[in-house]
């Protein structure tokens, strides 16, 4: 009895394990709303329980782990394996991040500016393309993810290209002058909170921080979607827009990049 007892038990952890590793995940991918509940909601909360851990540690440590400390690329290939085959996170991914890569590589910022740092995943991305010399400012709101991003620039060798802030958008923008001199950002990715993206690039714009011929490359603009971004920047004469195609990151949900140059 005590035999059957322990099979059975044996039985359901390994088919819990298998409908919460495999067919959930893979049942979710061309679902935008229960993709984001799944990952973003469900088994994170069920994963910091379980390990005591946050999400952004747990990524940490995949890094410490995985990557070659001072090798932007071998980082950002541990955290896209990590994210894709044990735990998802809402960096630009790498299909994305292929988008990014191309869009700084063609504008080759000597200042750029990111909103949302997160876990400093497309910081890396950004900062191993720049050219030397280049400011880098990126700001996150979070101080735990700052934290975490703080250790994986570092780890990635490029802690002195990149100046990471802490503290809210709206209130650093109108700021940026006064700590970083006479700047105007060729090139800024907007990663950060969905609704702050009108806000912020009005902010920009009002703060004399964005020159003609400067580059705004948002992510997330159709997953979770910035549909007031889009009709701002799309029927503004101001900005000549562009809409890059791809994912949501580590799924099939579409999702895209907006990049508008501002025409001054």
């Amino acid at each position: 009895m005590e035999f059957c007892f322990l099979t059975a038990c044996l039985v359901g952890a390994v088919a819990l394990y298998v409908v919460f590793s495999w067919i959930i995940p893979r049942a979710v991918q061309n679902n935008a709303w229960w993709a984001l509940l799944w990952h973003d909601r469900i088994t994170e909360r069920v994963r910091d329980h379980l390990t005591g851990s946050t999400r952004a540690e747990r990524l940490l440590k995949a890094v410490q782990k995985n990557a070659r400390r001072g090798d932007p690329q071998s980082v950002i290939s541990a955290i896209d394996h990590y994210c894709r085959h044990s735990e998802w996170a809402m960096n630009v991914g790498d299909e994305k991040g292929s988008i990014l890569d191309s869009v700084l590589s063609e504008v080759s910022p000597s200042c750029a500016l990111e909103l949302g740092t997160y876990c400093g995943y497309s910081t890396v991305r950004i900062a191993r393309l720049l050219p030397p010399g280049a400011t880098f400012v990126t700001v996150e709101f979070n101080p735990k993810y700052a934290k975490v991003a703080r250790q994986v620039i570092e780890f990635a060798g490029l802690q002195d290209k990149v100046k990471l802030i802490e503290g809210a958008s709206g209130d650093l923008i109108p700021k940026m002058k006064e700590l970083f001199g006479n700047v105007t950002f060729d090139f800024v990715f907007l990663d950060h909170w969905k609704d702050r993206y009108v806000l912020d690039t009005k902010l920009l714009e009002d703060c004399g921080l964005l020159r003609k011929g400067s580059v705004l490359l948002a992510d997330n603009v159709i997953c979770p979607g910035t549909p007031e971004y889009l009709a701002y920047v799309r029927n503004n004469p101001r900005y000549k827009s562009t809409y890059y195609k791809s994912h949501l990151e580590y799924t099939k949900v579409e999702d895209g990049l907006e990049k508008s140059v501002f025409m001054g």
